[in-house]
């Protein structure tokens, strides 16, 4: 289905309402399907948590081995449970819900009326079958001070490169939440010699990326860790295809947008969204992920889109689109004022939450690293243009924004990379004596390899506001934070190779309240 040659608009508005209740059906109807196998199998998912409330997920599937595949069914009636036990014995909210083919027979039901700063239990059933159990939680009220916020994040799980036995450990982390940074999926076709295979090629269809989704859901650490916390999420390039930028790929395809379309019509689907993010920009086949979320007064959590609104990779050359690396001298495009990672709409939205934060501590959870890293050799200094760095006015606005407006604690937190940087932002990367506006933890990949650790060391030693680099290992980066300081763990499996592999801290460090900047602890 290509769904630009839809009358967009009218047609998800039409899903939307059915989806959200306009179906009379009852959940446990008799004639419901007599399921001959597991249609639950991608499991259950919670997520755009509020103090309120949060979003629900499942999906229906048919069997085999590839489990995107579409049910031979029209719209299914879907029941819920909401429980204030594990055992369910005290159900506090159940409803119906309806998963329409349309839109892969997922399911996203967006509760509201809970208790804030609770743990629910939640599950699902259509006719004969019943899911697995998820653990949620709601965000604590907005004029309420908690001790203590425990989240993870993580980015860049490419299913080929690995086990996802990160995720076995970061279950164990007693967490209030996941946030992932981009690349869920990976779009490339078949590899061979890899620890894992992709079951298709290159993704460009719906039923691509559908497919893409529903193998990677498969995966039973995933699936377990999506049933232990609610997740906030934003994309990087991958979820579609690699370095584009806005309506732009890199091998410059004419049907670009109808790619763009599918895979984020897929990414809803498969991930406990709000129906707000499809309906924004409906026209265009485009969704709104940016978002902020309240842990209280304790922290704001300002989830970015760096992808969707950017400016093209600057000095592209007329044959292909994504990035490079370019000389400053050789490369004047990049130095525009004008030119955005964000969007104008999304940056002034993004400085208008950070001048309302009542928060003790702002994190800006993004997709990429934002620290300058320049990475010439001699005299020559080079830029890659993917990251922040091929948009260093959109940069320095940004930190600037947040010297006007004092905003409390800003740290940053990125992905993309696939290794651990940790750095000082300044408003001038150039000058050692500048003052350091915010720190920044770019965390490494479940899966996918990075850089050779003698690369990143020889790049970390041109730009000494970095702290500490570590390319060489997977993981994720654990986040415990109080009112007086937040401190972060570095944490790395020895393997992807195997399901279960061990885990250590590589580095822990400590910002404390009122000091910009990270210090190691460990």
């Amino acid at each position: 289905m290509n769904i630009d040659l839809l009358a967009r608009r009218v047609f998800l508005r039409k899903l939307l309402a059915l989806a959200g209740g306009a179906f009379a059906a009852r959940a446990w109807a008799a004639d419901a399907p007599k399921w001959q196998h597991d249609p639950f199998a991608l499991g259950v998912a919670s997520g755009s948590p509020r103090a309120d409330g949060v979003v629900l997920w499942t999906r229906l599937v048919a069997p085999g081995a590839e489990l995107g595949q579409l049910l031979p069914h029209g719209p299914l009636a879907v029941g819920w449970e909401v429980a204030a036990d594990k055992s369910f014995d005290r159900i506090i909210a159940s409803g119906n819900a309806v998963a329409v083919p349309e839109l892969a027979h997922s399911v996203h039901v967006e509760l509201r009326g809970l208790a804030p700063d609770r743990w629910y239990w939640y599950r699902f059933r259509c006719g004969s079958a019943q899911s697995s159990s998820g653990r949620t939680r709601t965000l604590p009220a907005a004029d309420s001070r908690p001790e203590r916020l425990r989240f993870a994040f993580a980015s860049c799980q490419n299913y080929e490169r690995g086990h996802y036995g990160a995720y076995r450990h970061m279950a164990r982390e007693n967490l209030d939440l996941v946030v992932f940074l981009g690349d869920y999926i990976y779009e490339y076709g078949i590899h061979a010699g890899e620890a894992r295979a992709h079951t298709r090629g290159e993704c460009f269809s719906l039923d691509d990326y559908r497919a893409r989704y529903a193998l990677y859901r498969s995966d039973p650490a995933l699936a377990a860790m999506h049933a232990e916390v609610p997740w906030l999420f934003t994309w990087d390039d991958h979820e579609v295809a690699n370095d584009y930028a806005n309506d732009r790929a890199k091998d410059l395809t004419q049907d670009f947008i109808a790619r763009r379309a599918a895979a984020y019509q897929a990414y809803y689907e498969h991930q406990p969204l709000a129906a707000t993010a499809l309906i924004d920009g409906a026209g265009s086949g485009r969704l709104r992920i940016y978002d902020r979320y309240d842990w209280g007064r304790l922290a704001r959590i300002s989830m970015l889109d760096c992808r969707q609104y950017r400016n093209h990779q600057a000095c592209q050359s007329p044959e292909r689109g994504g990035s490079g690396v370019v000389d400053e001298a050789a490369c004047p495009e990049r130095l525009d004022a004008a030119r955005s990672m964000l969007g104008a709409e999304q940056e002034a939205w993004l400085e208008a939450q950070l001048k309302a934060s009542p928060a003790g501590w702002n994190f800006i959870a993004q997709s990429t690293l934002m620290a300058q890293s320049e990475n010439g050799k001699g005299t020559e200094r080079r830029y890659w243009t993917d990251a922040w760095d091929g948009y260093p006015a959109a940069r320095h606005r940004l930190l600037g924004a947040l010297v006007e407006h004092k905003v409390r604690n800003p740290v940053v937190l990125g992905g993309d990379i696939h290794a651990t940087w940790v750095t000082d932002l300044k408003l001038d990367f150039d000058d050692p004596k500048a003052a350091v506006v915010a720190t920044e933890f770019c965390g490494t990949s479940i899966t996918s390899t990075g850089w050779s650790q003698s690369k990143t060391d020889a790049v970390a030693s041109r730009n000494p506001h970095v702290k500490w680099a570590r390319s060489d290992r997977r993981g994720y980066t654990l986040v415990d934070l109080d009112a007086e300081r937040a401190r972060v763990y570095c944490r790395a499996v020895d393997s992807t190779a195997t399901p279960n592999p061990a885990i250590e801290t590589l580095a822990a460090f400590e910002v404390v309240s009122g000091t910009p900047g990270a210090r190691r602890i460990a």
